[in-house]
């Protein structure tokens, strides 16, 4: 007797596979980082991101035009400062790349959502996350302070989501009463409460330049074989008034992802990295593998795994290949 159950009947064809899909992903689902850098005239392919650029802020119209256009929702800013010191005092400043081009998107296209990522490891002159002492220790809070005044002034320019990176403990309730105080309540903040050490930073470290100068990050990102954490963080910056949660890498961390979006009711974010798309890119360019194929795969995944929100370099492409799907 042949089973009268027949699963292949529901893969027949493709109209069939559409209307019994489980995960669908859109351009909605999608934010793009952008990086933007001091000067003017500049628009530089970033070597180890193909296909992504250093931004000086003036040229940033025809890549908004195209953000727009793909029908992304958001995008992602991080600056690289003219001066790097100690305390990172670019992060804050109102004439700093990124809170010029906060201004200027806004102006381009009022409607895009503006994310902004509020760390320091871009602007100190030591490459780490925070505040350091003689002896190379980060200090948590005196960072936090600093993490404050970079995040309010994001807000005063007029972005609509600030996004703390630095896993620094406390850094969500200090951030949040630094809004409110400042008149900003309703901004929200997505939080990079799941941050993992890893090794997936590489090509974003040299688009950022911000790879520390001494020791590593170890001591204050998570640690790659913990998972239990993850809810312990996530719990923490939910308390303090997080109002996104997001893990970071996306493509190994899949079950936290997953185990994340089951504990929390609220939006969950995932960052797929740098690593995870410069792979792609590259055994993409040697043949290896079917770049538009193995990308989508790879979005669905983390869609499925339960984001709401997926950060990626692929973003315009990955927006463009739906479309033609749709069509």
């Amino acid at each position: 007797m042949f089973p009268q159950s027949r699963p292949r009947r529901l893969r027949r064809t493709e109209a069939i596979r559409r209307m019994v899909r489980e995960t669908h992903l859109r351009p909605d689902d999608l934010v793009l980082p952008l990086f933007v850098v001091p000067g003017s005239g500049v628009q530089r392919e970033i070597s180890s991101l193909p296909g992504n650029y250093h931004l000086s802020v003036d040229q940033l119209g025809p890549e908004i035009d195209r953000v727009v256009a793909a029908g992304l929702p958001a995008v992602l800013l991080f600056g690289l400062p003219e001066h790097k010191d100690e305390v990172g005092s670019e992060a804050f400043s109102p004439t700093a790349p990124v809170q010029r081009a906060i201004a200027e998107i806004k102006r381009l296209a009022p409607d895009l959502c503006v994310i902004t990522d509020v760390c320091l490891c871009e602007y100190t002159s030591h490459g780490h996350c925070g505040q350091v002492d003689a002896a190379g220790e980060v200090l948590n809070d005196p960072t936090l302070k600093l993490l404050t005044r970079a995040a309010v002034s994001h807000a005063e320019a007029g972005a609509d989501i600030i996004a703390p990176s630095d896993m620094m403990d406390g850094r969500i309730a200090a951030i949040r009463a630094g809004l409110d105080e400042a008149g900003f309540s309703d901004r929200a903040i997505m939080s990079y409460a799941v941050k993992y050490a890893s090794g997936f930073y590489g090509p974003f470290r040299e688009a950022a330049d911000s790879a520390p100068q001494f020791g590593d990050r170890r001591g204050y990102q998570m640690d790659p074989p913990n998972a239990r954490e993850a809810l312990r963080e996530a719990a923490l910056d939910v308390e303090e008034g997080a109002d996104f949660i997001m893990v970071k890498p996306a493509l190994s961390y899949l079950d936290v992802i997953q185990t994340v979006a089951r504990e929390f009711p609220v939006p969950i974010a995932a960052y797929n990295v740098s690593g995870e798309f410069a792979m792609v890119k590259a055994a993409a360019a040697r043949g290896w593998i079917d770049e538009r194929r193995v990308t989508m795969e790879i979005l669905t995944s983390i869609k499925r795994a339960g984001a709401d929100i997926i950060l990626t370099y692929h973003a315009l492409d990955a927006a463009r290949w739906l479309k033609e799907q749709a069509a």
